[in-house]
């Protein structure tokens, strides 16, 4: 042969692909997507040219193989031209853990489906291009992906295993990506047989073969807690680590406050200022003031860390902050945005310590309008540092020296809460489930967080704070009487409306149970979301319904463009108050302080990219967090097998019924086929399954008694079966 050409090399590339495997005519077909009868008889003609040319061997079988002398000859692959802009049908490919793909493309109002089979060799993240046409039987959209426009460099997470004498291979995590990978020794790093490793894509050009990874981190062995919990990360594209130049950079700050650093700041070290917090937090970004005045109104102060000052725009600490945009909590730690020189050092608002501050004083009606504010930068002495536990005692009649102030802010929280709601803001109260962990990490209690007043107090505080900082870009703007958001550009953080056929499905749901609700014909009101959750207090589906109806509604996101916040009911706010965990808040800082000295630190296009760029890290971390939750109740449940617990369904399917248990809040699945005392039937309609022969119901929010009968750590799933009584 003269030369190779195209298909010549898509031939030789995929048979080297498999490793030593011989690969069969069929297949090489399949993989090539050359079945038709004229491609096969096309792709038999070029297979026997290689053959006759020694590039293949064919065995006595009929398979196909490298020859010894040719494993180790590179592969040329005619390179394919950049494409440099991205088509009106292309989008990130999203897939769930069953291997289907969803993407987003501009002008379409819901997400295209992929079906595996059209998935081509797309993984999630990378950018695609899509050709849309009508599911069958359906008016909704499916799609096949045409042409991958641009890799993602995501990283995956999976266990290692080891197949013969030298061959290795992924097995991804469900979450991660549906489809195993080959790792050749060389790129292994270190990793070992039963490790859970972190790896990236090193190539796959051909659907037939595996795709090839290369591991670019071992966390331990896989079942650990350290290396379970660091895989939570990795597969949400977060680090638990900072580079070293960012380590290095922190270590150089002053610790000491020298008098240039107080410099027009506004000294309240003598003021009583105090912090309220979990009671294992160590970054404390917010304080408090508090006075009663002589009209009778109330002056609250909201101290914030003064993070800008330690963090300058441009440097590797800013750089590293904003990659990361937000503080990670998970189950059994947390990863900072900031080193933990900072975040629970210099920048922690801890007591007894001069810190440097941003303060919001504002002057409080009594029916909760601000009347009076200012925003300036500051100097405190924090004199005492509270838990939500010991604030809630003092509160409650405890007999301290600072509960004048606390009963005070109390007093005023009370007011505010009751004017918000008032005013329209939805009260969604979620239980959160807390865990009591061993020295290994893994959870021996599992148990409900109580909402306490001084939680709520200083939720109103922050919120009062953010929303004054936001109105003070209003009335800068005022004094140039322009609207426009272009003029002092500010980074607000925004609520769009619910959606709304969400919102009627959960109507439909709720409909069985007596709860009725209308929503309006053109928007949603918030007073039809809070007649609904005040219908469902205290019932058996009360946690239910209000995690669903979080879930139809938006997702809040950062934007220069103020659209108003739909949940609070406010028309400006913005993230002002936790500058230590959350990067937008850092952002809000630099711009107050530069429009205060008549100067400007981001431009309109800039706060939109950096709008988008913190609230993808924020939904991020969200998915983390979230799965170190469900990490730990399944870990919890995995040590009761065989035990019984009174529970409330969830969730009803065709498949079976979802679970959530009283005692702790985990939440497993009841097979329709594990469901023997009756043949049930799913009526799609009402949301429920029907037995055949006796005419029992199951429907959300019935009490149902389950037995654990097993577990998936890799799926993070629980499976119950029925009790005899249920």
């Amino acid at each position: 042969m003269k030369k190779l050409n195209e298909l010549d090399l898509r031939i030789l590339s995929f048979i080297k692909a498999q490793e030593g495997v011989r690969v069969p005519f069929e297949v090489l077909a399949v993989a090539l997507e050359m079945e038709k009868a004229s491609d096969s008889k096309r792709l038999k003609k070029y297979v026997n040219r290689l053959v006759a040319s020694r590039y293949l061997k064919r065995t006595s079988s009929g398979l196909l193989e490298i020859p010894p002398d040719q494993l180790e000859s590179p592969l040329q692959t005619p390179s394919k031209p950049m494409l440099s802009t991205v088509t009106s049908d292309s989008g990130n490919l999203q897939m769930n853990r069953f291997g289907i793909g969803f993407v987003r493309l501009p002008g379409y109002d819901r997400d295209i489906r992929i079906p595996q089979k059209y998935l081509g060799t797309a993984l999630p993240g990378d950018l695609v291009e899509v050709q849309p046409f009508p599911r069958r039987g359906q008016d909704k959209l499916e799609g096949k992906i045409t042409r991958i426009l641009k890799r993602s460099d995501r990283k995956y997470v999976g266990v290692l295993i080891k197949s013969g004498k030298n061959h290795f291979y992924i097995q991804p995590d469900p979450q991660s990506v549906p489809v195993e990978f080959f790792v050749k020794p060389e790129h292994l790093d270190k990793a070992k047989d039963g490790d859970k490793v972190v790896f990236k894509l090193l190539q796959w050009e051909y659907k037939g073969g595996l795709p090839e990874a290369i591991i670019i981190e071992s966390l331990g062995k896989s079942g650990t807690n350290d290396a379970e919990v660091l895989s939570l990360l990795a597969s949400n594209q977060l680090s638990n680590t900072f580079p070293e130049p960012v380590e290095h950079e922190a270590q150089r700050i002053d610790k000491v406050l020298k008098p240039k650093d107080l410099e027009g700041r506004k000294d309240l070290r003598d003021e009583i200022i105090f912090t309220i917090d979990p009671y294992d937090a160590k970054d404390f970004d917010d304080a408090l003031s508090i006075k009663r005045l002589d009209n009778g109104h109330w002056y609250l102060g909201v101290h914030i860390a003064d993070v800008t000052h330690y963090v300058a725009m441009g440097t590797a600490l800013d750089k590293e902050a904003l990659e990361r945009a937000t503080s990670v909590y998970l189950v059994d730690r947390v990863i900072p945005m900031l080193p933990e020189v900072l975040s629970n050092g210099v920048c922690s608002l801890v007591p007894h310590e001069d810190r440097l501050t941003f303060s919001c004083f504002m002057e409080v009606s009594q029916d909760g309008q601000v009347l009076n504010y200012e925003i300036t930068e500051s100097v405190i002495h924090s004199k005492r540092r509270f838990t939500y536990e010991e604030a809630q005692e003092i509160i409650d009649g405890k007999p301290d020296d600072f509960a004048p102030s606390l009963l005070v802010l109390a007093e005023l929280s009370t007011r505010l809460t009751q004017q918000r709601l008032r005013e329209g803001a939805i009260d969604f109260d979620t239980p959160e489930p807390r865990f009591r962990l061993d020295e290994k990490g893994y959870p021996i209690e599992i148990y409900i967080k109580e909402r306490l007043l001084s939680h709520r107090l200083i939720e109103e505080c922050m919120l009062l704070a953010n929303k004054t900082v936001s109105e003070h870009i209003d009335h800068l703007r005022s004094k140039t009487k322009k609207k426009d958001t272009s003029v002092f550009p500010f980074l607000y953080r925004i609520h769009d409306q619910p959606d709304k056929e969400k919102l009627m499905t959960i109507a439909e749901l709720v409909g069985p149970l007596g709860i009725r609700v209308k929503f309006g014909e053109q928007r949603v009101l918030p007073t039809q979301i809070n007649e609904l959750i005040e219908q469902i207090k205290g019932t058996s589906v009360e946690r239910i319904i209000s995690e669903l109806m979080l879930r139809s509604m938006a997702k809040a996101v950062y934007s220069p463009e103020n659209i108003g916040h739909f949940g609070l009911h406010f028309s400006d706010y913005t993230h002002f108050t936790s500058p230590i965990r959350r990067y937008p808040d850092v952002i809000v800082h630099r711009l107050l302080k530069k429009y205060a000295e008549g100067g400007t630190s981001y431009t309109y296009d800039e706060l939109t990219q950096l709008g988008q760029h913190c609230s993808e890290m924020e939904k991020s971390a969200q998915n983390a967090e979230r799965d170190s939750i469900k990490l730990k109740q399944v870990e919890y449940l995995s040590k009761r097998i065989g035990q019984k617990y009174k529970g409330v369904i969830s969730g009803v399917t065709e498949f079976g019924i979802f679970v959530v248990l009283d005692e702790n809040y985990c939440e497993g699945l009841l097979r329709v086929a594990n469901l023997e005392d009756d043949y049930y039937v799913y009526d799609q309609r009402k949301h429920k399954l029907v037995g055949r022969r006796r005419g029992k119901i199951l429907q959300l929010g019935d009490y149902i008694h389950v037995v654990v009968s097993e577990v998936s750590l890799e799926q993070r799933q629980v499976y119950f079966l029925p009790t005899k009584s249920h």
